[in-house]
């Protein structure tokens, strides 16, 4: 029995993602930023394209997240799903918990039909933990831009 557990947050759970967002540090070695408002995680975890899974220890802590978009194509299959992120306390890294957020991921493809899922790996750790849980690099390479607006 894992010292976890692991469940897809809903509308109502803006306190699960301040608490990921106050600790961002031990999740992805990222500076922590500031929550969403309220409104704003309402409308993030009621958002059908959105997927976001928690792990939690026995008394509801966050020990790790998984994030995911569902995409509508213009060609090719109907939808896809980018895998965003997922982060994992530094303390319950090598526990199986990330192994275990990408389990609902792909179960909720399989029920919603969708076929294709990729990911961005930034580094060799990354791309390692997604080749062990079946993923591939791909002959496509990018470069990500962004720009404010």
């Amino acid at each position: 029995m894992p010292a976890f557990t692991v469940r897809r947050l809903g509308p109502g759970d803006a306190a699960a993602l301040a608490w990921v967002a106050r600790d961002e540090t031990d999740f992805t070695g990222e500076e922590p930023t500031p929550p969403l408002t309220d409104a704003d995680a309402r409308a993030y975890l009621g958002d059908p394209h959105v997927w976001h899974w928690h792990a939690e220890d026995a008394a509801g802590r966050p020990v790790g997240f998984l994030m995911a978009y569902v995409h509508r194509n213009r060609h090719g299959g109907a939808r896809h799903v980018m895998f965003e992120e997922i982060g994992v306390r530094e303390s319950w890294r090598r526990r199986g918990v990330g192994r275990a957020l990408v389990a609902p991921l792909h179960d909720q493809m399989r029920r919603e039909g969708v076929a294709l899922v990729w990911v961005l790996a930034d580094n060799g750790g990354a791309q390692a933990f997604y080749e062990a849980t079946g993923y591939a690099v791909t002959d496509m390479q990018g470069v990500m831009l962004e720009r404010e607006v």
